[in-house]
């Protein structure tokens, strides 16, 4: 890859830094994708241990690219993405990728077929850390941010998701646990 087509890619990726997300931080400012997913690829990577039997790396790399969609398209939450919305999305996703380097084109367009299908265990693991990660903001967020679907939402979403690891298991409790202690401050008030 030639720096000018390297630094083509970063300066659509750059995008991702302003496109803010439904959720807040803990300061009250509005979560970019970028910092989702940042913190999932970090989420993946301090989990090597307890997933050795699964190529963190390549979970990792799902991590980092698995949002490029919302560079052309925005965030949409999930409780109100569309059919519609996600083959837009995966269209302009891909007339994007076709214009990328042969061998980072295939790389990419593997990996998110691989998100995509669902069906390899690193695959499996990257879609479970991706829904967690959310629910994590969400606690993170002042509870007077949240919507009243947000609430609903963070008592019930990724459950499925995790039954395939133990660990997961205990960590989608423990995020429970602290959403229904965020929501006992509403009662309180």
């Amino acid at each position: 890859m030639n720096a000018r087509d390297y630094l083509e890619i970063l300066h659509i990726a750059e995008r991702l830094k302003d496109t803010p997300r439904h959720c807040m931080t803990s300061n009250r400012r509005t979560e970019s994708v970028a910092e989702h997913s940042w913190r999932v690829s970090l989420m993946a990577f301090l989990l090597k241990h307890e997933f050795d039997d699964i190529d963190m790396d390549k979970v990792i790399k799902m991590c980092i690219i698995h949002d490029m969609g919302e560079c052309f398209t925005g965030d949409i939450p999930t409780f109100e993405k569309t059919d519609s919305d996600r083959k837009n999305e995966a269209r302009l996703l891909t007339k994007w990728i076709d214009t990328l380097p042969k061998e980072l084109a295939e790389e990419f367009s593997m990996l998110f077929e691989e998100i995509n299908r669902k069906k390899t265990k690193e695959a499996i693991l990257f879609n479970a850390l991706d829904k967690l990660e959310a629910l994590i903001q969400h606690n993170e967020s002042p509870i007077d941010t949240w919507s009243e679907q947000e609430m609903k939402f963070n008592k019930s979403y990724a459950f499925d998701v995790v039954e395939f690891s133990d660990w997961l298991t205990e960590l989608r409790n423990e995020i429970l646990d602290d959403t229904l202690k965020k929501l006992e401050t509403i009662d309180s008030v």
